[in-house]
């Protein structure tokens, strides 16, 4: 895939699924009824903006990384044609999707929503499910041996050190 196409998919695609999921929803759930109450000040506030700010360039960076890296997009029906295994993709196989659930987090926090936490789990068992039954038998497929080896050198979900860039990109 040319670059221009895969760049203009995947901003069309990070609008409309992640948007949706991290920000309209969310946003949308806080604000039935009263509307959102924004917590202006407090632990809560201050650490909400930092889940969110980390959350949207951790989902900036990879969506930035399967045009440049990988020659595709995050969508399924437009996939990347190599294995992105740089940037935060070095750290965890799934950054998106902690990207996403950070950002939910951090709506969570600062408007003191319950729900929009109780909203977050719910995201958390779908993307769980979704990576374990489709997307990491379809990435097994697509890249065999250089997936499996991958998904052995970097954990799926929570962080560990980075994976040096050379060793990852050759298995």
């Amino acid at each position: 895939m040319r670059t221009p196409k895969a760049a203009w998919g995947t901003g069309i695609f990070l609008v409309w699924v992640p948007g949706a999921v991290a920000g309209g929803i969310p946003f949308w759930i806080a604000a039935s009824g009263t509307g959102p109450q924004w917590q202006r000040n407090g632990a809560s506030s201050t650490l909400g903006w930092m889940c969110i700010a980390l959350g949207s360039a951790g989902l900036l960076d990879s969506f930035v990384r399967f045009v440049i890296d990988g020659r595709g997009t995050p969508a399924p029906i437009a996939p990347t044609e190599v294995l992105v295994v740089r940037g935060l993709y070095r750290w965890v196989r799934n950054p998106m999707y902690v990207a996403v659930l950070l950002v939910i987090l951090g709506q969570a926090l600062l408007f003191a929503a319950p729900l929009v936490l109780g909203y977050g789990g719910v995201v958390a068992i779908a993307v769980t499910s979704f990576v374990h039954w489709y997307e990491e038998p379809t990435l097994a497929r697509r890249f065999g041996d250089q997936y499996t080896a991958y998904r052995a050198a970097v954990p799926g979900w929570w962080p560990k050190r980075p994976v040096d860039a050379n060793r990852a990109r050759a298995v």
